[in-house]
């Protein structure tokens, strides 16, 4: 039942938007009267948030298989593949990756369980940093005060200020991207959306400096 709840609320989720998301319009269309929804859904909170946890996960899942196929060493092949699968990810579930990156919806405030599933992406780009950087004297504290300093002794620990600061670029960049493809603010910009992305993930790679002369040339 939670599968067809959740395959029911990503459909209205595409008709009609977050905002519009309706409890009784997802009873509908599981043939289920509209009182007996509550008892596996409270509220369109709830739902929400199934819809968000559901997303996170399934893109995490999606870049965590990709990126576990590549070779350990090669940081600049693991950093694509996490970028090409969540990319591949967001083009085959664009309403989904709306949910989870586009505009808040007005009047919800994402629980805290949401935040694991969250950060699963963000986590597999913390190792690949974290495997070519040895920590510092200054892991853990941004001198500059840019970075929220939990994330430095947390998901980023070990991994100098500077690097991680590089890192969370790379990471809203790529997302960026993605979001402006999806949404269709490339047009009349770019031509070639699979060369733009692919430069992109270059010129980040540079900028982290994840290539091993002794391995990747």
């Amino acid at each position: 039942m939670r599968a067809a709840i959740v395959a029911a609320a990503l459909e209205q989720l595409a008709e009609v938007g977050a905002d519009a998301l309706s409890l009784r319009g997802v009873a509908r269309q599981v043939g289920m009267a509209s009182s007996a929804i509550y008892r596996h859904v409270p509220n369109r909170d709830a739902l929400l948030t199934l819809l968000i946890i559901e997303g996170y996960d399934a893109l995490g899942t999606a870049v965590e298989e990709r990126e576990a196929t590549c070779v350990r060493s090669d940081r600049v092949g693991r950093f694509r593949a996490t970028c090409h699968a969540a990319r591949t990810w967001a083009q085959a579930n664009p309403h989904h990756w709306a949910l989870l990156y586009g505009s808040p919806v007005p009047g919800y405030a994402a629980p805290e369980e949401t935040v694991g599933p969250a950060i699963r992406v963000s986590a597999v780009m913390a190792g690949i940093l974290r495997d070519g950087k040895a920590a510092t004297s200054t892991a853990g504290v941004d001198p500059e005060g840019i970075l929220d300093p939990a994330v430095l002794t947390t998901l980023l620990m070990g991994v100098d200020p500077s690097t991680a600061r590089a890192g969370v670029l790379a990471w809203v960049t790529v997302y960026g991207v993605i979001s402006f493809e999806l949404f269709g603010h490339l047009i009349g910009s770019v031509v070639d959306v699979d060369g733009f992305f692919e430069a992109t993930l270059a010129t980040l790679a540079d900028g982290l400096a994840l290539s091993d002369p002794a391995t990747n040339g």
